[in-house]
């Protein structure tokens, strides 16, 4: 069904002036026709250019063709297009299709002896005709985009670690493929940042998340050290060469009256030097963290309509915090010690400008005990997941996405470890106990001042909101929710001007790229998941587009 629809919450309104592209996107010279990356420029902003689909005729917008996969699985990726061609991923699979047709290019299959549980596989990147994925295996894999066919399989030193994956989608730029290793709920298994020579895929520098100096801040010895790793893409600052990382949440999930210390530097966004891998700032947005509150989205990069260089972190916390990001790197560049010897007073705080609610926050001070079950929000699945924050120059916003979805949760008594690479929660309460009923579960898309945080609109959606959130220079907003409906949203006041009801859960990319004259717009629809409820009996690829 596709119909309009004028129902918005609407917290302000924001008149559309001319604005320029950013900087970053500036800087990385993407053509405007294509979407080139998981977030469609390294920098993460999501913004496309284009402007032939506008808020005057977007109503007219149309299936244009639909690629159905020959596989149910958790669809999650975020589809890439180059020169006219999409690719995209599954646990498997990697497919690529004509982006105006969806007429099958090539599919190549790569059997896995043990897939993982949640079956994510978050995409591509793209470099000089080849592309990169991670698999559930812990390999980093090489493609011709020509024609599928392998080039390299490099397996990163981790594989075969119980817990180890790698589900996120890796960036490359200027010679390098950029990766983490995901898995740290999981006992024992530790976030690790690998930078592998894009040519060949030998590997050029490692990063630690809990380097042996971070170690000391990990305080109870009986403890298995774990979490700080990575399933969500990563970010880059070309101009500067300087890389960001969202490092997840530690282990126990819940427990952090046995968990003691700062636990660094989990929770953080991190900066490195893009060349080295040497660690240039960092600030951990969730301290103490007893939520399951990973910072886990892509850290956007963008320059504000002022001149102000910033980071947008939209996390499971229900936060979007925005940094300045200015003077990373001035003191490396200076001569000054980046060093993690000390990692409490050497290595620079990035600086926290605001945090402003995304979804519903309750309880979050209330502490968790063995004693009494506490309800809080948001949940385990709440927040933001793993398409984070967008950043429109056209109105100068961040779009975030989020999940408005609680749970409740008691801590085990005595705290159990389990066997190395298990799932580590230390709660008394089950899973599918914690969480509250999931038809209650709603979402919000949420339009925010990019100078100071401040709130714009608001559009409250009647399912949790996963998919990716993508601007255009046409005036507006694309997302989708989890009951399976893509919205176009007016980006000055957050109108829902155009809806379809697919019918099948979302919670991968949406895109908009040109071919030929053609402006279109692509959702990857259809997941199935054990952990996200709704209907999905395929994964599809969903290409709409004006008459």
């Amino acid at each position: 069904m596709v119909e309009r629809h004028f129902v918005p919450v609407i917290v302000g309104i924001l008149g559309v002036g001319l604005a320029s592209s950013s900087l970053a996107q500036q800087a990385e010279r993407v053509r405007p026709a294509d979407w080139p990356a998981y977030n469609r420029t390294v920098a993460g902003d999501r913004y496309s250019p284009l402007a032939r689909i506008t808020r005057a005729n977007v109503g007219n917008l149309e299936p244009v063709c639909t690629y159905q996969l020959p596989e149910i699985n958790a669809f999650q990726t975020g589809p890439i297009v180059v020169d006219g061609t999409m690719y995209f991923t599954t646990e498997q699979n990697s497919y690529a299709i004509d982006a105006a047709t969806c007429q099958l290019k090539w599919m190549q299959h790569r059997p896995l002896a043990k897939p993982s549980g949640l079956g994510a596989s978050r995409g591509f990147a793209y470099l000089d005709g080849m592309l990169f994925r991670g698999t559930p295996d812990g390999h980093l894999i090489a493609l011709a985009a020509s024609d599928g066919h392998q080039i390299w399989d490099q397996a990163i030193d981790a594989a075969g670690t119980p817990g180890v994956s790698i589900p996120m989608a890796p960036i490359a730029a200027d010679g390098r493929v950029y990766v983490g290793n995901a898995g740290g709920d999981n006992v024992g298994v530790t976030g690790h940042v690998y930078a592998f020579d894009a040519h060949d895929g030998h590997l050029l520098w490692k990063f630690d998340v809990v380097s042996p100096a971070a170690r000391r801040t990990w305080t109870n010895p009986n403890l298995p050290i774990t979490g700080g790793a990575f399933w969500t893409s990563f970010t880059l600052d070309r101009a500067k060469g300087i890389l960001y990382v969202p490092a997840g949440n530690p282990a126990p999930d819940f427990d952090s009256l046995d968990r003691t210390g700062d636990n660094l530097y989990s929770d953080s966004v991190i900066a490195l030097d893009a060349a080295s891998g040497r660690m240039l700032g960092y600030n951990q947005l969730v301290r103490h963290d007893d939520h399951d509150w990973d910072v886990d989205s892509p850290p956007a990069l963008a320059t504000t309509r002022s001149g102000r260089e910033i980071i947008a972190s939209a996390n499971k916390d229900g936060l979007l915090s925005i940094l300045d990001r200015s003077s990373v790197g001035a003191s490396a560049s200076a001569g000054g010690s980046a060093s993690a010897a000390t990692p409490e007073d050497a290595v620079p705080v990035i600086p926290l400008l605001s945090q402003t609610p995304t979804t519903t926050r309750s309880n979050v001070h209330v502490p968790l005990s063995s004693d009494r079950t506490v309800h809080f929000c948001p949940g385990i699945t709440g927040g933001s997941e793993w398409n984070g924050a967008a950043y429109s120059p056209l109105t100068d916003s961040i779009l975030v996405g989020a999940v408005d979805w609680c749970v409740s949760v008691r801590l085990q008594r005595p705290l159990k470890v389990p066997p190395a690479g298990v799932i580590w929660f230390a709660t008394a309460t089950p899973l599918p106990r914690m969480e509250d009923p999931a038809s209650g579960a709603r979402g919000w898309v949420t339009a925010f001042n990019a100078e100071n945080g401040t709130v714009r609109w608001k559009f409250h959606a009647p399912h949790p909101m996963l998919a990716g959130v993508t601007p255009t220079a046409g005036g507006l907003v694309f997302a989708a929710d989890l009951g399976g409906t893509i919205y176009a949203l007016d980006q000055r006041t957050g109108h829902v001007l155009w809806k379809n009801d697919t019918g099948q859960s979302i919670g991968g990319g949406i895109v908009s790229y040109q071919v030929g004259a053609r402006q279109l717009v692509a959702v990857a629809a259809g997941m199935h998941s054990q952990v996200w409820p709704g209907a999905a009996r395929n994964g599809r690829i969903l290409v709409y587009g004006l008459p």
